[in-house]
């Protein structure tokens, strides 16, 4: 049986939806499990989502429509990007050519620009002050953002996410060139910065010195934080998805509309996504925090590593 292709379309929007809370959900445990605690069950980010749905939602006073506004456009900017990039199939769909990796990650950047305005709105100054540290460490991790896409582009001749993974699947020569995994690392190291992962404080602190994330949802209850915590965990799955499905390990994709391969690639999806999610975790719980003004030179690895990597590619072993 073949599935039409704007079902397969919405199938990967749905997937990701739903799949997201579930791979916090099992990352949150293997922290816990690592620090020696017992930890949050599997399930809990689902139990905790819907227990904010049914709160009432309060406003800061003085707020503006900003504020209330602010979680939708985010929560759906980090839909949206499912749409353009390969989650269950190898080859494009309907909407796969809306934009390039580019326009992903300028969509992205709504929804965390969104939710940064959101927490200027309200006056609160923890949250000012973890929407100022998000802004300032995105704007340092951009140029690496643009460089990675750029080095990738120039390896691949595209910068499709479809055409990229495609090029990459081509044969494995391919995928271990060493242009393209310098790249692949300068990425992975960009995803450890954008999914709260950053050396300074665990994402989840409300310590004043490391709350970043955190911080810039202070001021929010009820859907409207239900909306940023799921919104949060469908942009970390977004991330990953990239980074497996595009640049490391763009296998076990989907290669037609058939019923059978497509519900097979959600499992391998699920699998790739635990997989980098525990890596990250091992890595976040591996190592002493750094100091703040640190951060600077873990943002510069990122950007150093993707320079190198169009320099490989273009002074002969890449």
């Amino acid at each position: 049986m073949q599935l039409p292709p704007a079902a397969v379309q919405a199938l990967q929007v749905l997937v990701v939806l739903f799949m997201a809370p579930l791979v916090s959900g099992v990352i949150a445990r293997v922290e816990a499990r690592l620090q020696g605690r017992r930890g949050p069950r599997a399930l809990q980010p689902y139990y905790d989502i819907a227990k904010l749905f049914r709160k009432e939602m309060l406003a800061p006073e003085g707020a503006s429509w900003v504020f209330v506004a602010a979680p939708v456009v985010a929560f759906t900017s980090f839909l949206t990007v499912p749409l353009l990039i390969p989650v269950l199939t190898d080859f494009p769909l309907p909407l796969g050519y809306m934009g390039d990796i580019m326009g992903g990650g300028l969509i992205l950047a709504l929804g965390g620009f969104s939710v940064a305005l959101a927490a200027l709105d309200t006056g609160d100054p923890y949250a000012q002050l973890g929407s100022s540290r998000a802004m300032t460490f995105g704007a340092l991790i951009e140029p690496s953002v643009l460089f990675v896409v750029f080095a990738v582009a120039l390896i691949t001749t595209t910068d499709l996410p479809y055409a990229m993974a495609a090029v990459d699947r081509s044969s494995l020569a391919q995928a271990l060139r060493p242009a393209h995994l310098l790249a692949a690392v300068a990425f992975f190291l960009v995803v450890l910065s954008d999914t709260g992962r950053i050396p300074v404080e665990t994402h989840t602190s409300t310590l004043e010195f490391g709350m970043i994330d955190e911080a810039r949802t202070f001021e929010h209850s009820g859907p409207a934080l239900a909306l940023l915590k799921w919104g949060s965990a469908i942009k970390q799955m977004v991330l990953y998805v990239i980074l497996v499905d595009v640049f490391c390990a763009p296998w076990g994709l989907a290669g037609s509309r058939q019923l059978g391969g497509v519900l097979l690639a959600v499992p391998v999806l699920l699998a790739k996504a635990l997989g980098a999610g525990t890596i990250f975790a091992v890595i976040d719980n591996s190592f002493s925090k750094l100091r703040l003004y640190k951060i600077t030179e873990f943002m510069a690895s990122a950007f150093a590593l993707s320079a190198v990597s169009v320099l490989v590619l273009y002074l002969g072993g890449g």
